[in-house]
């Protein structure tokens, strides 16, 4: 049989990568990040574009050195089509195109939060697969969803966020805390140690399987206001107590809903995948879950946050399954699920 070499290329947001994988083995993944944006509290989109068409050749022609292959040995290019910043899939999508053109190989469209679920599906000795179906939380700074994953290419959205994603609400709060941007990581490390239950945050109950984190941040917001008028130096001798607090919130806020979907569909083969399931509190509660008998599943941290190696194992099934994209698609912002 004959193996299946995907070249894989993620530009969604700020971050350049490439991958190729054989047989949906990583042979090489790598990733550019954008630290201009840090100084700007977010990411600039017009930057972003900008700094892809920097990176982008080089990691590209990175990743097949690392891999010991040559553009010809590849089978298929598979890219973002979306959802992200146009810019930035634009850069992506036309130097896949060119590739295909150029290699005349196919080309294959990939949809980004898919592609975060398939990221289970990695061949890597440093991570177990989940079996088919299988639940997974999906969070990051912009999307925040519960994905019943019948097949690689059958899969479900069960639940939503109304309003700010997850991702959104770590970065939003740990603004207001006076941190830099991304400030979701940076409240992870100040929580170790911290208090949870010290101050209360509202966890929103709203009805189904579906989120909202709006009322968290402004909760954060009006607490962190007034506690500072009454002692300007709360947030410096508190600050552990506050970023545990908030966590614990935002967990607990995710963790209600994916048990709730686990009671309702019966499926007891969790796992999470985006930026935010590099978190630590929320990968420790979910591999409590294996104490009641879920079987829980975290992908390796290099394949959490927006990487091309799950771009490239999407692109894989898709290869196999025989879909393959078209020269004239367009990239898209929002692409339904």
């Amino acid at each position: 049989m004959s193996h299946i070499t995907i070249l894989g290329i993620e530009s969604s947001c700020d971050d350049t990568s490439a991958a190729v994988l054989r047989d949906g083995i990583v042979l090489s993944n790598l990733t550019a990040n954008q630290s201009i944006h840090e100084k700007y509290g977010g990411v600039v989109p017009e930057l972003a574009s900008r700094a892809h068409q920097e990176n982008i050749l080089p990691v590209v022609h990175q990743a097949l050195s690392d891999a010991r292959l040559k553009l010809e040995d590849i089978d298929a290019v598979a890219y973002t089509l979306g959802p992200g910043l146009m810019g930035s899939l634009m850069v992506g999508s036309s130097f896949a195109k060119g590739l295909s053109i150029g290699l005349n190989k196919p080309l294959i469209e990939v949809h980004h939060m898919k592609a975060h679920v398939l990221a289970h599906m990695i061949i890597d000795d440093a991570q177990e697969q989940p079996e088919f179906p299988f639940l997974c939380l999906v969070v990051s700074g912009g999307h925040t969803l519960i994905v019943k994953a019948e097949s690689p290419m059958d899969m479900t959205i069960l639940g939503t966020t109304l309003d700010d994603a997850a991702g959104e609400a770590f970065d939003k709060c740990a603004k207001i805390l006076g941190f830099p941007y991304p400030g979701g990581p940076l409240i992870d490390q100040n929580a170790n140690g911290g208090d949870p239950h010290r101050f209360r945050f509202p966890v929103s109950d709203i009805p189904n399987l579906d989120y909202s984190f709006s009322g968290l941040k402004t909760a954060v917001l009006y607490f962190i206001r007034d506690q500072v008028k009454a002692d300007p130096k709360f947030i410096e001798s508190n600050l552990i107590d506050i970023c545990a607090s908030i966590q614990y919130t935002i967990v607990k806020t995710l963790m209600q809903k994916l048990e709730l979907a686990i009671k309702q569909t019966g499926i007891n083969q969790v796992g999470i995948a985006g930026g935010v399931s590099a978190n630590s509190l929320l990968r420790s509660n979910l591999l409590q879950l294996k104490e009641r008998g879920v079987s829980a599943y975290v992908p390796k941290f290099e394949f959490c946050t927006d990487n091309a190696a799950m771009i490239a194992i999407y692109g894989h099934y898709m290869y196999k399954e025989g879909f393959l994209g078209k020269l004239e698609a367009s990239p898209q912002a929002r692409l339904e699920f």
